[in-house]
């Protein structure tokens, strides 16, 4: 009885909000309440979506999250990854997928968060598609990057429904085109198993250094007429990269079997009946069967949102991994390239090495490595260290601060010949802010502190010597009869 009500309960208030979206639906037919009767075993609560119109004997089309899938959404928003599998008579099942470093999800399709099958692959059929998932998850203000296959080609659809996500090519589809195409080839075995033993180690390791060497094989290999299709400057590519850089090489192995399994699993039950109800119905109970995760994660929420935040407890590297990953986005949408290239360089050092030692209303204290400077984080955002003074961007501390506050860079915090699409030059701007005097200064500086620390550590014996020599030094530089601080 208890069931039957949530059962109509749930579908006049689907009804309701398919009404506010101007989208027709037709009563629920029996084979949807049989998948439905299934899942409420499972979950606790009724689906917050399935929406079937049967114009034919076929399903026309489907959308369908349960309330485990919306809370995994809600929680994981920032990066979505979008999977399509084609039936044979083709029509197609859109997945969504969360992913990113903040993912700790085990357990194939553990990271589904939603099904949809559009009417038809065009701009109306795929808007509507999106309006009805972002009608039922508010979180999706929240994505910041969502990530698809090659052959995707509403991409014009997507970034409307999505205007503030930045849409990549994902490292897993560029793999399996590749592999694809080096199939296709009919190379020589010796040279297909080159090719692909290359292509799995550069996945698992994306450095641009490892897929610099892959671009030059597949250039050295591969014929001249067939090498555009492979679209090799993909490899090239840093943008894509950066979204899948993070991982290391154990968990970019796991994360390339999950995916794989994950795609496979959704072709064995979709892609090969005809019949969508039917694909549905065995991927649900697959499904059904496969769902040990749910208890766990769910206990996992319990304790996360029971925990109350304190700036004393550190955060998680995959939490700072992906904090850094929005900051190398901001800098690469809001400055020009040779400015985002030396922010970059500056980042990097940051990734290795960063302490917070102190902060105050208006100044924070960063330290990095030996080097400790002031900070103003109020717009323009300055700092006393020389690559700041020198070119006015964001040096290593500031991204620091950035990192710190989980924040990212804004228009406002640089100068307006560095921001993007301005036509001022970089030989202009090196000219006009470089100081050859400074530099040196900068140079002798650090090459004397650097001296001083291994002189404090060494023995009186060794201190002796070391100052003898550096004494001989000076005086043979500047004179024998004149005495030299040292």
């Amino acid at each position: 009885m208890i069931l039957e009500r949530l059962k109509a309960s749930w579908t006049a208030a689907l009804q309701r909000k398919y009404f506010d979206l101007g989208i027709w639906t037709s009563p629920i037919s029996p084979m949807a309440l049989t998948m439905l009767n299934g899942l409420l075993i499972k979950d606790s609560s009724p689906p917050m979506l399935l929406h079937q119109v049967n114009k034919t004997a076929q399903l026309d089309t489907f959308n369908y999250q349960s309330c485990f899938m919306q809370s995994i959404f809600d929680h994981f928003p920032e990066i979505l990854f979008i999977h399509r599998t084609y039936n044979p008579r083709g029509k197609v099942l859109y997945t969504f997928l969360v992913d990113g470093p903040r993912v700790q999800l085990e357990g194939h399709l553990a990271r589904a968060v939603y099904f949809a099958i559009p009417a038809k692959e065009d701009t109306e059929g795929l808007a509507q598609m999106f309006q009805v998932f972002k009608k039922f998850n508010p979180a999706w203000e929240r994505v910041c990057t969502i990530l698809v296959d090659p052959h995707f080609l509403p991409l014009p659809t997507l970034a409307m429904e999505f205007p503030a996500a930045e849409v990549l090519l994902s490292a897993f589809h560029i793999c399996k085109f590749l592999q694809a195409k080096f199939y296709q080839l009919s190379l020589e075995r010796p040279m297909e198993r080159l090719l692909l033993t290359s292509l799995q180690s550069t996945m698992c390791s994306a450095t641009a250094g490892n897929l610099r060497k892959l671009y030059t094989l597949l250039s050295n290999c591969i014929p001249p007429a067939k090498l555009p299709e492979l679209h090799s400057h993909w490899l090239l590519n840093d943008r894509i990269w950066l979204a899948h850089r993070w991982r290391s090489r154990a968990e970019s192995s796991r994360y390339f079997q999950s995916l794989e399994v994950t795609t496979r699993i959704l072709s064995q039950f979709f892609g090969t009946t005809p019949s969508e109800k039917q694909g549905m119905a065995s991927l649900f109970r697959y499904m059904q069967q496969n769902s040990a995760n749910m208890a766990n994660f769910n206990q996992g929420l319990c304790a996360q949102n029971n925990h109350a935040p304190s700036d004393t407890i550190p955060e998680s590297p995959k939490v700072e991994q992906l904090v850094e990953s929005h900051i190398q986005h901001s800098l690469n949408a809001i400055c020009t390239g040779p400015a985002a290239q030396l922010c970059l360089g500056e980042l990097a050092v940051v990734q290795k090495s960063t302490h917070l030692i102190g902060s105050g209303s208006e100044k924070m204290n960063i330290q990095i490595l030996e080097d400790t400077h002031k900070v103003q984080p109020q717009p323009p955002a300055s700092c006393s260290c020389y690559f700041n003074q020198a070119f006015h961007l964001p040096c290593r501390h500031i991204l620091a601060m950035l990192s710190a506050r989980r924040q990212v860079l804004q228009p406002d915090m640089l100068p307006a010949q560095w921001t993007a699409g301005c036509a001022t030059s970089l030989d202009s701007i090196l000219g006009s802010k470089w100081s050859e005097t400074l530099d040196k200064h900068l140079a002798v500086t650090h090459l004397t502190e650097e001296v001083g620390q291994l002189l404090q550590h060494c023995s009186k014996e060794e201190f002796e010597r070391r100052y003898s020599t550096l004494r001989e030094l000076a005086d043979s530089w500047i004179g024998p009869y004149e005495q030299v601080q040292l």
